[in-house]
This record gives C-alpha cells, sequence and structure tokens, in this order.
C-alpha cells in the first residue's frame, strides 16, 4: 500500500511538471510590435522553451489518450485531479503547435484574434470586386450556352478547392500551414513548392494590385467628371494622375499593421462589392436596351484570332474566382485548439462568403450581357454604363455606383498586398533577427504601392490583364490544392477521391497553360487596337 502510494505520488508530481491551465485561461501571449497580442512564441521543438521544450520527433500527448479509463474511480483521487487537469490543458492548447518566433512579428500571424465573422468578411473582399465587372466581356466572347456553362463549372470547382485547402491548414498535427507557399513545401518539397507556389501567389497579389490601381483610377476620373459636369472640365486630370491619387489612398490605408486589423476595411469593401455589383446590372436591365445589340459570340477574322479570343474569355472567368491565395492566410489569423478546431469558423465564414458571391457573380454576369450583349466595352459594365445610359440615369445613382467601386478598390488593394507585405517583412526579420520598425514596414508598403503604379501606368488594359492573371495563377485556385490534397492526405489508389484530384489537378495545369497564351494574345492585341473608354 505504502509503496502503491509512493508511486501515486510519484506520477502526480511527474504529471503537475506540465502546467494546467484552466479551461478559461488563454495561451501564454505576447505582445508584438504594432500592439497586437499574439501567442508566446515557442522553442524550436515546439515546447514552451525550458526544460519542457520538446523535439519535432518527441512523443505528443493528446486529449484522447487520456481516455475515461485513465478517469475512473480505481485510479487516486490526487493522480485523477491531474489528469483531468492535464487533459483540460492539452484540450485548451490544441495540438501543441510548434510555432516560429517570427510569425509574431509579421503582419498575416501577428494577430490570432480573427473569428468566423472576419473569416466572411475577408473571403467576400477578397472574392469579389472588380473582376465580376468583366464578367459580361467574357461572355460577350462564348455566348450565353459557354459562358453559364463555364461560370457555374468554375464556382462549384473553386469551392471545392477552397474546402480542400480550409481542411489542410492544419493536415498534420502539431503544424499550422499560415501561408499557401508554406503547404505547397509540406506537399511537393522545400523546393519545388517555392517554385511552384511563389511565382503565382505573388504574381496573383501584385498583379491584382495593379488592376485595381487601373479601375480605381479610371473610376476616380469617371466620378469627378459626373459629379463636376461642364463645370470641372477647364484644366481636369489625366488618366495617370487620378492613377496616382488612388495609389496615395492605398498607401496611406496600407499603414495599418496587421490583417485582423484590416476587418473593418474588408466589411466596408464587401458591403460596397455586393452594392454596386446589384447596382450595375439593376440599373443596365431597367433601361432600353441598344438598337443593335446581338447575342452572337464576337468572332474575328482568323480562326486562331477568334481560339485566342475564346481562351482569354474562360482566362477572365477563372480570374473572377481569385481568393484562395489568402485562404491560408485568413485562417492563420484565427486561433486554434483541440476542441476549437480553426477550420470550423472558417468554414462556416466562407461559406456565407460564397453563397453571397454566387448572388453578386451570376446576376451581373448574365445581366449584364443581356443589357448590352457583344457590344459590351472591353472596360467592362462601368463602362457600358457610361457609354450607354449616362444621360438616361440619374447623375446620383451614377456617381454612387462609381463612388462604391472605388471604395471596393481601396480595400481589395490593402488585402492583396497583405501577402507581399508579409514577404517583404519575412525578408527583413530573417535576416536582423528583430521586427521590423514602424519606419521599415511604412517603407516597404510605399515601395510596393508605387512599383504597382508603375506597373499600371506601362500595361493600362484591363480585360486583358484580367485574362492572363486568371491563366497564370488559375493552378493556385483549380489545381495545386487537388495535388497537394493528394499527396497529404495520401487517398486510396484508384480510389474515387483518388481519381478526381487527380484529374482536375491535371485539367487545372492544361487549362492554365492554355489561358495564359489567350492572356498574352489577347494583351498584345490590345496594346495595338483597344484601349479603356474614355469619355469625351
Amino acid at each position: 500500500m505504502e509503496e502503491g502510494a509512493r508511486g501515486g505520488m510519484g506520477m502526480e508530481a511527474e504529471l503537475v511538471s506540465i502546467p494546467a491551465t484552466p479551461r478559461g485561461v488563454s495561451t501564454p501571449e505576447t505582445v508584438t510590435p504594432s500592439g497586437q497580442r499574439s501567442p508566446l512564441p515557442r522553442g524550436p521543438g515546439g515546447g514552451g522553451g525550458g526544460s519542457h521544450s520538446l523535439s519535432n520527433k518527441s512523443w505528443t500527448p493528446t486529449p484522447a489518450m487520456i481516455s475515461p479509463r485513465f478517469l475512473s474511480p480505481s485510479v487516486g483521487t490526487p493522480v485523477k485531479r491531474v489528469l483531468v487537469n492535464l487533459r483540460a490543458y492539452l484540450e485548451e492548447v490544441g495540438h501543441l503547435t510548434r510555432l516560429n518566433p517570427q510569425d509574431a512579428w509579421l503582419p498575416i500571424t501577428e494577430s490570432r484574434n480573427g473569428n468566423a465573422h472576419y473569416a466572411a468578411f475577408h473571403n467576400l473582399n477578397a472574392g469579389i470586386g472588380f473582376q465580376a465587372l468583366v464578367l459580361p466581356v467574357a461572355f460577350a466572347f462564348l455566348g450565353w450556352s459557354w459562358g453559364i456553362i463555364s461560370l457555374i463549372i468554375a464556382y462549384f470547382w473553386q469551392l471545392y478547392t477552397l474546402w480542400i485547402l480550409v481542411k489542410l491548414h492544419e493536415a498534420v498535427p502539431g503544424r499550422r500551414y499560415n501561408r499557401y507557399v508554406e503547404l505547397a513545401q509540406a506537399a511537393f518539397g522545400e523546393r519545388l513548392g517555392v517554385w511552384l507556389a511563389l511565382f503565382p501567389t505573388v504574381y496573383l497579389s501584385a498583379g491584382t494590385a495593379t488592376a485595381l490601381i487601373l479601375i480605381g483610377g479610371e473610376t476616380m476620373k469617371l466620378f469627378f467628371q459626373i459629379v463636376c459636369g461642364p463645370l470641372c472640365s477647364s484644366n481636369p486630370l489625366s488618366t495617370v494622375e487620378w492613377y496616382l491619387v488612388f495609389t496615395s489612398l492605398c498607401i496611406v490605408l496600407s499603414q495599418l499593421p496587421n490583417l485582423n486589423s484590416i476587418a473593418g476595411l474588408s466589411l466596408i469593401g464587401a458591403v460596397t462589392a455586393i452594392t454596386y455589383t446589384s447596382m450595375a446590372w439593376v440599373l443596365s436591365v431597367s433601361q432600353e436596351r441598344p438598337p443593335s445589340i446581338s447575342y452572337q459570340p464576337l468572332r474575328s477574322q482568323s480562326f486562331t484570332a477568334s481560339v485566342f479570343s475564346i481562351l482569354n474569355a474562360l482566362g477572365i472567368i477563372a480570374f473572377a474566382f481569385r481568393g484562395h491565395n489568402l485562404a491560408l492566410e485568413i485562417q492563420a489569423t484565427m486561433p486554434s485548439t483541440f476542441k476549437h478546431p480553426a477550420h470550423v469558423p472558417m468554414w462556416r465564414g466562407a461559406k456565407v462568403a460564397y453563397l453571397l458571391i454566387a448572388m453578386c457573380l451570376f446576376p451581373i454576369a448574365i445581366g449584364g450581357f443581356w443589357a448590352y450583349g457583344n457590344l459590351m466595352p472591353a472596360g467592362g459594365m462601368l463602362n457600358a454604363l457610361y457609354a450607354f445610359h449616362s444621360h438616361d440615369i440619374a447623375r446620383g445613382l451614377l456617381a454612387t455606383t462609381f463612388l462604391l467601386v472605388v471604395f471596393n478598390c481601396l480595400s481589395s488593394f490593402q488585402i492583396y498586398s497583405m501577402p507581399v507585405f508579409d514577404s517583404f517583412e519575412a525578408g527583413y526579420t530573417s535576416r536582423t533577427n528583430r521586427p521590423c520598425s514602424i519606419w521599415v514596414r511604412s517603407g516597404f508598403r510605399v515601395f510596393y504601392g508605387f512599383i504597382s503604379f508603375f506597373i499600371g501606368v506601362a500595361l493600362p488594359f484591363l480585360s486583358s490583364i484580367a485574362g492572363l492573371l486568371g491563366g497564370l495563377t488559375l493552378p493556385v485556385t483549380f489545381a495545386y490544392p487537388c495535388f497537394m490534397w493528394v499527396l497529404i492526405k495520401k487517398p486510396q489508389r484508384f480510389s474515387f477521391n483518388w481519381y478526381l484530384n487527380w484529374c482536375l489537378g491535371t485539367m487545372g495545369i492544361a487549362f492554365s497553360l492554355a489561358f495564359s497564351i489567350g492572356g498574352v494574345w489577347s494583351m498584345v492585341n490590345s496594346g495595338l487596337k483597344l484601349k479603356f473608354f474614355k469619355p469625351n
């Protein structure tokens, strides 16, 4: 009896060495450079440092290992109390995730206070925006049947790959893949993952920022002309000057420190996007259609040109479903425990967001094509509204629509630029082993804003950029997630799940090559023939 009691007390003392955290107490936190609170960085092995640090290959207990058998009345009361506290600690802390100390310094992982509402705001802001305005341009080349079929297929395809990314965020116990490139490295290998994922994700962020400057500056110019009318036409700003004004506003807003801090901007971006896409198609279908309207797909003089135009149109539809390069980053802003994993609120917010996205994209694509047919200008719905109905629709409604587009572009610029800011600061902190000062952080963001401005001035062809972006970045949304699911989850060979993901991934790569060729051809052709519609 005494030996058993001493053994029990020894076991108790050994278990007490692991700190027991009550259910209501949060995990240790540290204050980050921007003042946000973030989980305390752990040692390289995943422990909290000191004598309790765990190596990467160490045994990691989980609450499931402390089964009810160990909590039965046959176990002594002191030992049972220790086991209950240990189980509560593991459920609160979660998978004993190995945190990179550098993550507490970077914009994406600096704050982990996100929730399902933030996920909905960010996904809406990232998933709907100016790309919806050029969907009718794609329909002008595809026609009714193929346009609607392509849009439906793309929507459900990207919804499936979004679910894959949400599930793979914590696919390996004890590890959170906070960025798209990190998940690609886990699936394809360190070097190959960087080569495959880094370019398209950075290109998607930078290309989207460039396109936002183009549409934002052009819309500000249209808004100014509508509001002022003939009174302000003596010495108006040029289009490039409007691009510069818009870029300056983006740089000012980009000084917000991290992804969670722009949740309010994402909410504004989501609300304005839903509002102006609805207003654009409602105002269009409520007016009389142009007398020479036709719904026959546009065809070029040569067969080759027609094929390239169709491929570019499909690329525009693919680009309409951007945002997957931000899915893991958005999920990384949420706390995750064993009882409350981050994928639950993330998927709840994503489902609401993409339901609203479907309610916006399908009406504007179908309604816009119905209202203008193949007369749709290359710049999209806003140019069509101004060209055909500037004298039929009240100036206040037109001005409000254009102003909402400006607000949405400003908000979208922030969330799409955040991965680039994160990359800049990751390079700085890895070299200096210290967080970025406020001046260094501001310098990075000013530099990036003006680089995007100069690219936009050099390539002012919106619809062509949309097609090229859709082609080059299509694997990020439609192909890579399928391959990563097979390589990480390892479904049974030749099963339905195995065939499905391999087929979708392979088709995604093939479509990417075809759409990129169509986008390049259209951009070259646009440089010679097409321009934005510029009002007199």
